[in-house]
């Protein structure tokens, strides 16, 4: 995790390339999260929001918006963005009881699971579920496994059930590959999708 700190010093952030190239087939995305939803929507959790790339999104289109990355420089800069409406908070995705954050009803999480080992993703998994709402939904993207999976991460499918039991697999879907550069262009990124019975 310490890498991430690191990446935002040297200002080698690579994924927020992905945001803005693939920001139409996320809108479409969360525009779906939406149409299942009566408003108020609630409350959604960005986890590992790093500068806040997708947290305001979040908030403009009604939901309550919270964002939580480990790296205090990212959320500074995440905080001087100037989303008025946003909260965020400095906490570990593997300890999110910790943080004191309270239950959700959506969770995004562009790229973070996946870059923990099997032990961090059942914690990480075991603090989605402690902070989900009944019927509350995850969307994740998430790169599969391959022989770059020390540069980028990855996960199969089965990690990422393995890591939420408690959860429902309710789609999967290949997510777009422009905008992610090498190597995670060649990563078979996909969109998870759970729901919290």
């Amino acid at each position: 995790m310490t890498n991430y700190a690191r990446m935002y010093r040297w200002g080698i952030t690579p994924w927020e390339g992905y945001g803005e190239a693939a920001a139409g087939s996320i809108a479409a995305l969360l525009d779906r999260e939406e149409a299942e939803r009566s408003r108020p929507l609630g409350r959604a959790l960005d986890v590992g929001c790093g500068r806040g790339q997708f947290t305001p999104e979040l908030a403009r289109r009604g939901w309550q918006a919270t964002g939580i990355d480990y790296v205090p420089a990212a959320i500074e800069a995440a905080r001087s963005g100037g989303a008025d409406d946003v909260t965020y908070v400095v906490g570990d995705a593997t300890d999110l009881e910790a943080a004191g954050l309270g239950t959700f009803d959506f969770f995004l999480d562009v790229g973070c699971f996946q870059g923990f080992d099997a032990g961090r993703r059942r914690a990480v998994g075991q603090g989605l579920s402690a902070l989900a709402n009944p019927g509350a939904t995850l969307l994740m993207l998430a790169f599969g496994p391959t022989r770059f999976q020390a540069l980028a991460g990855g996960v199969s499918q089965d990690d990422v059930t393995a890591a939420l039991p408690d959860w429902t697999l309710v789609a999967v879907e290949p997510a777009q590959t422009e905008g992610l550069g090498w190597p995670m262009n060649r990563t078979s990124p996909r969109w998870y999708r759970l729901r919290r019975p």
